[in-house]
């Protein structure tokens, strides 16, 4: 059975290199984890897509984003939190890139608030400087809009090796 940290892994022979073998999940971790710009995916009410980039972090087994309330993506997700994340290299032929299934949860507990805004602040720098209070983030300067934090734990993700070999993994958690 797969878990949180350990998920039921396979590849796709259809779409790689024959011989290709699946990437690990702790692999596909460590790439999520030193991206730095991210695409979501929400669905409107019509529908149809909606995708925008943005950053993120991933912490705990989850990644972690956020967004103004009033904003198309946060207005989306309170009537769909079925999201993608997606991340990788912008060549055909190289890199890694990554899409994570999931639901967008809204985060207010100020505990795992404060250590996202203290890796907000370490991977982006200053200008991603956060302050918690009233169960989500504000601006250290007061202009900004203060955003809500969301968080998907992948239900599936995908992970498409480019190069040599090409190959295609599928995780799926519990």
């Amino acid at each position: 059975m797969a878990t949180r940290t350990s998920p039921e892994t396979s590849i796709d022979p259809r779409f790689g290199d024959e011989g290709a073998k699946p990437t690990s999940w702790p692999e596909a971790v460590e790439a999520l984890k030193r991206a730095e710009a991210y695409f979501v995916t929400t669905v409107r009410p019509d529908g149809r897509p909606h995708q925008t980039p943005l950053i993120a972090i991933w912490l705990d087994d989850a990644l972690y984003f956020c967004t103004g309330p009033e904003e198309r993506k946060a207005k989306n997700i309170a009537r769909n939190a079925n999201v993608l994340l997606s991340t990788g290299s912008q060549k055909w032929d190289q890199g890694f890139d990554i899409v994570v299934e999931g639901e967008a949860h809204r985060v207010t507990d100020e505990s795992l608030l404060q250590r996202l805004a203290d890796a907000w602040l370490a991977k982006y720098g200053p200008q991603w400087k956060w302050e918690v209070r009233d169960h989500r983030f504000f601006s250290s300067d007061h202009a900004a809009p203060a955003p809500y934090v969301f968080e998907v734990k992948p239900r599936k993700a995908l992970g498409f090796k480019k190069g040599t070999p090409f190959s295609q993994t599928t995780w799926r958690f519990s």
